[in-house]
């Protein structure tokens, strides 16, 4: 069975496939063509609409035979919404999709990072790649519920009994268990979502910054909405407690801020400032002393979001700044490849051999960073009792020996290394002479920042 990460895919057998999410869950499919966008009421299948051409859903199984599909169907998004309209997703256990083939055999399986601000998580789709067809995971959301997913695949969200809308109340949307048809797209109301773009705090912001960059020789980087969101967030919640803290009052660190609000990353940076008045004199801060200045100018960052706000117990201006690259299958595996071959380094160094990536260590060491930062915990043993050698096993792993490493915070591939150099058990394990094959996971997005997970086989 294939453990899946966002934006990994497999291919699939021919004929029919299900898909279950088990839990507190509402499962639905949207069916589309090369456009990305719906093409009538029939193409959207949930609980009061079970069944359209090559898609049947029977409680929290979805059914998908793309040769049945309607004509011009190149795509299946699956999408989940808590079962109960009065339960947020956040409060729920990250949602695992799980597919098997016509037989019952296991596919795969994904479980994205915990949800936060998001009320409709996509999970995944089904999309057609010359003759065959494909399975991606996604685990992207929309704060804003189904007028996210309206704005996005051209559904109109139609609520048989809709609530008046008046000039006083502009972040009304219709209610989830509303009517859903091809044509016309809601507003978004108040909420921010992926793909909305926010006014920046000042237009001179963006400018100073990539100046900035380009002066150190960075490339630019682009406002992006979901990190102004969380960063707004973050900058509330520390006004609210009256201290700069990553962690806040609430619990909530700003990378899950960042992870919640609909981002995920590859690589993170942030900064924590309380002072500035206006979006120069944060600049001008950042920009004076050395560690500040070099998550300004990192060139692996791509995207940012800004947020300040006054007030609390004392009266000052909080700013967040989150500095991010999003996560993609890409740039997975040119970092774990960067680990792998800094470890390498650590053991030609001490006269051992290297070495080689495996891919059942490797999906094994995804899953298990992945499930520390959707189940926010921190352990070679995972909250049901599984250990490195019971997930080994489960990735198709058959090897007599097995280790494992793990590190949180860390943000590149050198400093993770480093740490485990520097840490005796850790360093052991790097060095053992009878290991011969590696997996490297990480996942963005948990209380701690990125997650790490080296597992070994021999």
């Amino acid at each position: 069975m294939n453990e899946l990460v966002p934006g990994g895919n497999l291919p699939l057998p021919g004929g029919p496939v299900q898909v279950r999410v088990p839990g507190g869950f509402d499962v639905s499919a949207l069916i589309t063509g090369d456009g990305g966008k719906v093409g009538g009421d029939g193409d959207f299948v949930f609980y009061n609409q079970p069944e359209a051409p090559g898609a049947r859903l029977r409680g929290d199984t979805l059914t998908v035979d793309p040769r049945t599909l309607r004509t011009g169907a190149t795509r299946v998004t699956v999408a989940v919404s808590a079962a109960d309209p009065d339960t947020e997703l956040s409060a729920l256990p990250s949602p695992t999709l799980r597919v098997t083939d016509a037989d019952g055999r296991a596919l795969a399986r994904f479980t994205p990072p915990r949800p936060g601000r998001e009320t409709v998580l996509l999970l995944a789709e089904f999309y057609r790649r010359g003759e065959g067809w494909k399975l991606r995971a996604l685990g992207q959301g929309y704060a804003d519920g189904l007028a996210g997913l309206a704005r996005d695949f051209g559904v109109d969200v139609d609520d048989e009994t809709p609530p008046a809308v008046t000039a006083t109340d502009p972040g009304a949307v219709p209610a989830a268990g509303g009517h859903l048809s091809a044509g016309q797209v809601p507003a978004a109301g108040g909420h921010v979502a992926a793909g909305q773009v926010p006014p920046p705090e000042d237009p001179g912001f963006l400018r100073e910054v990539n100046a900035a960059r380009a002066a150190a020789g960075s490339p630019p980087v682009a406002l992006d909405a979901r990190l102004a969101a969380a960063a707004r967030a973050h900058a509330s919640a520390m006004a609210a407690a009256g201290t700069l803290s990553v962690q806040t009052r609430d619990g909530i660190s700003v990378y899950q801020r960042a992870l919640g609000a609909g981002y995920a990353y590859l690589t993170v940076g942030e900064h924590l400032v309380s002072g500035p008045r206006t979006p120069d004199e944060f600049v001008a801060h950042c920009l004076g002393t050395e560690g500040a200045r070099r998550t300004l100018h990192d060139p692996a960052h791509t995207h940012v979001g800004l947020a300040h706000v006054t007030g609390g117990p004392s009266g000052d201006t909080y700013w967040t700044a989150l500095w991010a690259s999003p996560l993609t299958a890409a740039g997975l595996a040119r970092t774990a490849a960067e680990v792998v071959a800094l470890t390498n380094r650590e053991r030609a160094a001490a006269g051992l051999r290297p070495l080689a990536p495996d891919p059942g260590l490797t999906a094994a060491a995804q899953a298990h960073s992945a499930d520390m930062v959707a189940r926010d915990f921190y352990s070679h043993t995972s909250p049901d009792g599984g250990g490195p050698r019971d997930r080994a096993v489960a990735a198709g792993v058959a090897r007599g020996t097995i280790g494992e490493n793990i590190a949180c915070g860390q943000r590149s591939p050198a400093a993770v290394v480093e740490g485990w150099m520097n840490s005796p058990g850790h360093r052991a394990n790097i060095l053992e002479a009878d290991f011969t094959h590696i997996g490297i996971g990480l996942a963005g997005g948990g209380r701690a920042g990125t997650y790490w997970t080296q597992l070994f086989g021999g």
